[in-house]
């Protein structure tokens, strides 16, 4: 069983700054790429950030220079910083991760439960 937990959402105001977190657990062989992905409101999910094992990031042209997505392979876990939030940025975000659960020949696709980030004054 594996799964992935956020944590690190929540009201800020705009120009704030917020750190989400995401950490997967249980039995698991190796995580590959992880990812944070957000969902407004009537809005289809959206790509923010990736990063692979090797820490090669990539990001959304509107979060460019302003959200950094890091991790650490020891602990599983994958964080956002997230600087400079707009009202526009409200949304569920969720974590993604690529995972080879232990005693499985392939990797499956994980989602966190989405924690909540409201930018508003």
């Amino acid at each position: 069983q594996v799964q992935l937990v956020e944590s690190g959402g929540g009201l800020v105001q705009p120009g704030g700054s917020l750190r989400l977190s995401c950490a997967a657990s249980g039995s698991i062989f190796r995580v590959f790429a992880m990812a944070w992905y957000r969902q407004a409101p009537g809005k289809q999910r959206e790509l923010v950030a990736t990063i692979t094992r090797d820490v090669s990031t990539n990001y959304a042209e509107s979060v460019k220079g302003r959200f950094t997505i890091s991790r650490d392979n020891t602990q599983n876990t994958v964080h956002l910083q997230m600087n400079s939030l707009k009202p526009e940025e409200t949304a569920v975000y969720y974590c993604y991760a690529r995972i080879m659960p232990i005693r499985s020949l392939f990797e499956r696709d994980y989602w966190g439960q989405g924690t909540q980030v409201t930018v508003s004054s």
